[in-house]
């Protein structure tokens, strides 16, 4: 079997399909509760994520109802809509539950999972039953974060910084242990992964034969196999400071509430790009499909996701410009977060370059992916100002950072995660979705999104302080914008999922092919096998080599 696949444009009639798929060979629970299948439990990882989005959606709705007015109160109610108390917990769980159960597995669990071994040319991941147990992991560690908000909630941010997290009351023991544990399904992942790309691909396909969204998910492995273990440490130092009193963090105990920082950005600052590569390895497959063109700079994007990485582990301590570190570990933590900037600079310099003189096909995953440009790029490049220590200092603590934060995040992360999963839709279910409503949808994300969050650059560098349950009258035309600009946001959302779910109920209609992408995972059926391809498949072509079928290649 070749690299080139079907041509695009062909229909599910011109394409007999098999009836059996990894949908249908076997049915029942139980099937799924024991499969061994990369894209069965690609797909159980994508329900679960969805259920997180959903939940830690929902608690930054109220978050931004709340804030409407400086009085929390509504339609003529004369009691406010959260309390003080219980609107730090709101938060607390958004924050924790958006980054533990859903960005940071978002990508590589669930796309990451049912597209990496079919790109290979693999049956399937290297540690299949491994792969089961990372995702009973992922469950058990939902459960005990969900519990905690029954068992009395959490109100310490998502960062858990001592030494209130150490002090406070609530759920904060078991919500430390439910990330704990979510961190070992992080690691079992990433391990699967690296020995997949070592170990499993196709004949013909060397390093730099591997598709870009390999290279993404196979750096992001490196960190969280790395990287993870950093955090369990820590929330186990933290949840025996709290059960027996050992004097770690509390000063009150002999501890230093600063290391718990060191500590924990040492691990959270990776963590951005656990989320954010992967975010980038999607664009680097919706580019060049949707251009019709060979991506621009295939090794640059393929060496900088590698530099990324490797850098995301020298920069923590721009977190901590006000936390009395000395003023040359500020200085050094300042240079090291600009030279990062460069490898994200490269990508988004190749990126441009693809489209440039491309036949730019402007379906919705494309929609997505220049979306993802937009705001990805204000992200970047407001984080510059985050890393120069004369700015820093003033913008810390203030709604400034929550922009940023969310333009990277959402703006990056979820928004590339959304536009690959409407890009590998058709081969995840073998169904086509309303091409005009997904359009819509990603209009309405994107309005939302910049009503929501471009405000509160405003609001941050007029002085509000993130996190504060009360603000000053002034703020409250722009908390208002913000708060409006988050119903836009999630009615985008919902029509996306409602678009996306209302194509399970058509037959299978999904050509093999639908974009006339060039990379391995086309060149088997959709929905394909239970074991990927019929037979062998074997690189014949470089990756996002769009000359046509038959054309001679060399090699």
């Amino acid at each position: 079997m070749g690299h080139v696949v079907s041509a695009p444009g062909k229909t599910a009639a011109e394409s007999p399909r098999p009836q059996k798929n990894y949908l249908n060979e076997q049915s029942g629970l139980w099937s799924w509760l024991t499969t061994v299948d990369h894209k069965r439990i690609g797909i159980m990882y994508l329900i679960g994520i969805a259920i997180a989005f959903l939940l830690g959606g929902l608690m930054a709705l109220l978050v931004r109802l709340t804030l409407l007015t400086p009085d929390h109160k509504i339609f003529g109610s004369s009691t406010p809509i959260l309390s003080a108390e219980a609107y730090n917990q709101v938060f607390t769980l958004h924050g924790a539950i958006m980054v533990f159960l859903f960005i940071i597995p978002s990508v590589p669990a669930a796309l990451g999972n049912f597209v990496l071994p079919l790109m290979l040319g693999a049956k399937d991941v290297a540690f299949p039953r491994l792969n089961l147990v990372s995702w009973y992991i992922y469950v058990i560690g939902a459960i005990m974060a969900v519990a905690s908000i029954l068992l009395g909630g959490i109100d310490t941010g998502w960062t858990f910084y001592t030494p209130y997290s150490t002090t406070t009351g609530g759920a904060v023991t078991l919500m430390t242990m439910a990330a704990f544990v979510l961190g070992f399904s992080s690691i079992f992942t990433g391990i699967n992964f690296i020995a997949t790309v070592h170990k499993l691909r196709a004949p013909g396909m060397g390093w730099f034969q591997m598709p870009l969204f390999v290279w993404g998910i196979y750096s992001t492995a490196i960190i969280q196999v790395l990287a993870t273990p950093v955090l369990g440490i820590t929330l186990v130092l933290l949840a025996l400071e709290r059960v027996f009193n050992v004097g770690i963090f509390d000063a009150r105990l002999g501890g230093d509430p600063v290391l718990f920082q060191h500590f924990f950005w040492f691990y959270s600052h990776p963590a951005v790009y656990i989320m954010i590569l992967p975010g980038m390895a999607i664009i680097s497959e919706l580019m060049p499909t949707f251009s019709r063109k060979t991506i621009f700079g295939y090794r640059a994007i393929a060496f900088s996701s590698i530099a990324i990485a490797l850098i995301s582990f020298i920069v923590w301590g721009h977190h901590m410009f006000v936390s009395g570190q000395s003023q040359m570990a500020s200085v050094i933590f300042s240079f090291l977060t600009f030279l990062v900037a460069i490898p994200s600079g490269i990508k988004v310099l190749n990126w441009v370059a693809t489209m440039y003189k491309g036949n730019v096909s402007l379906e919705a995953p494309m929609l997505y992916a220049i979306s993802f440009l937009l705001l990805f790029s204000i992200g970047g490049l407001t984080g510059l100002f985050l890393g120069a220590l004369s700015t820093d200092v003033h913008l810390t603590d203030t709604y400034f950072i929550v922009a940023h934060f969310h333009y990277v995040m959402m703006g990056g992360t979820v928004i590339a995660f959304i536009g690959g999963l409407h890009y590998w839709w058709p081969k995840m279910t073998g169904r086509m979705y309303n091409e005009f409503w997904a359009k819509v949808a990603c209009a309405l994300t994107f309005i939302g999104f910049n009503m929501t969050f471009l405000t509160q650059f405003f609001l941050g560098s007029q002085g509000m302080p993130r996190r504060y349950y009360n603000y000053l009258d002034q703020f409250q035309p722009l908390h208002a914008f913000s708060t409006f600009g988050s119903w836009v946001l999630g009615l985008g959302l919902f029509i996306t999922a409602g678009c996306l779910l209302a194509s399970l109920r058509k037959p299978y209609d999904a050509p093999d092919n639908p974009w006339g992408g060039t990379t391995l995972e086309w060149a088997t059926q959709s929905p394909p096998i239970t074991h990927n391809f019929e037979g062998q498949p074997v690189l014949e072509r470089e990756p996002y080599d769009y000359r046509p079928v038959g054309a001679k290649v060399g090699h």
